[in-house]
């Protein structure tokens, strides 16, 4: 794909008053879809059957009718899409980019959960995570609120326009009352998922790591403070890096899985960090990570990136477009310029059917999940936005 056709892509998604779309989720927000993730989530065995079946149908008989599924909002496609524009805005100063780009963050601020601290965001829809833990559509989350928070940030440094700093130091306040501590000890600390003691998960604290590194920015005077929660954040993701470089997706959880998408966030994340806060040996943790994803995920016949190395339920998803997605972007920001080159094309080869973007190859190498923003459209496209575009 040329670089004319990168730029025409990302505006034909993010050049719009609104980002609404369907979702892979969509069959697990319906009341019956809930009801039967929470079956599966408590009894797997019980849940299996009911569970396959809504899963084959919504792939296989109503990926393209969509009946019983509306298109809706999602705060992560808002932010990515205004992250991604102002990549764009960097290279060629189109204000059109500039204009849609507070059109998203906009959007944001007026669709943030309410009742909490500061400003934050979630999913946006009900979503039964795990056995006794529902979250409903107004929880937000130390993993998706840091998608607006460096959307905000990014503004900021590009346009030196100060507007937004009273809503990044709103957010800081949802992360400082409002997200929990799991684990703390003199050396290290983890946080929570939400704005509860919910669940420990690995990419969960790299977000919260990566949000506090956009907070040292704006609040000078706590700079000492800050920095060394950032570094007992750190020290627990190092901690529970396991020996080939990977991370579980719970840590503490034996029945937890490792897959690439989420690996790649915390990648991602730690990369980020360390260009803020210099932290001790992360260069080295973060090439372990990378080695292990590109030693253990990449399947050489097809080009592309699985989804799981460890995995604790079955799929008839072969390949995810998010998966790409986001290892297309951490190979951008370590300059693997081979590996970019590679995928990208691989990429858009397999999943980018003119100005359509699938999300899913299934195990009949069907596509599905046709411009699915949130997932992964989005992340995609935020990707090709850092590519050294002209």
């Amino acid at each position: 794909m040329e670089d004319k056709s990168i730029y025409r892509l990302i505006e034909t998604f993010c050049l719009s008053d609104s980002l609404e779309c369907y979702d892979p989720y969509d069959v697990w927000m319906t009341d019956f879809g809930i009801r039967v993730k929470q079956l599966y989530n408590t009894n797997a065995l019980l849940g299996l059957i009911p569970a396959a079946v809504v899963t084959i149908w919504d792939q296989f008989f109503n990926n393209t009718l969509r009946i019983g599924y509306k298109k809706q909002e999602y705060p992560t496609a808002r932010a990515t899409a205004a992250l991604a524009l102002l990549n764009l805005y960097e290279k060629n100063q189109k204000e059109e980019y500039l204009v849609f780009a507070r059109k998203h963050i906009n959007w944001l601020l007026d669709h943030s959960c309410k009742g909490y601290s500061g400003l934050c965001w979630g999913l946006g829809f009900k979503w039964a995570a795990g056995d006794g833990l529902d979250y409903d559509e107004n929880t937000p989350f130390s993993t998706h609120t840091p998608y607006v928070l460096e959307a905000l940030h990014k503004y900021v440094e590009v346009t030196g326009d100060v507007t937004y700093i009273p809503q990044i130091k709103s957010v800081f306040e949802f992360y400082e009352n409002d997200i929990q501590t799991m684990y703390e000890d003199d050396e290290s600390l983890a946080t929570s998922y939400g704005p509860e003691k919910d669940r420990l998960v690995t990419n969960a604290v790299s977000y919260t790591l990566y949000a506090y590194t956009i907070f040292l920015h704006y609040f000078p005077e706590k700079e000492a403070e800050l920095s060394h929660k950032i570094r007992k954040l750190f020290t627990f993701i190092r901690n529970k890096q396991r020996s080939d470089g990977s991370w579980l997706y719970e840590p503490e959880n034996p029945d937890s899985f490792i897959d690439c998408f989420h690996s790649c966030f915390i990648l991602k994340n730690l990369y980020k960090a360390n260009r803020a806060v210099a932290l001790s040996g992360c260069s080295d943790l973060v090439n372990l990570g990378y080695q292990y994803i590109k030693a253990n995920f990449y399947t050489s016949n097809h080009q592309l990136f699985k989804r799981f190395t460890l995995s604790n339920k079955p799929s008839i998803i072969k390949f995810d477009l998010y998966d790409n997605a986001e290892m297309l972007h951490l190979a951008i920001l370590l300059d693997d310029a081979t590996m970019v080159s590679n995928l990208h094309s691989t990429i858009g080869r397999k999943f980018v059917v003119k100005n359509g973007v699938y999300s899913a190859i299934d195990i009949f190498n069907s596509r599905g999940n046709k411009n699915t923003l949130r997932w992964a459209v989005m992340p995609y496209l935020h990707a090709l936005s850092a590519m050294n575009t002209h």
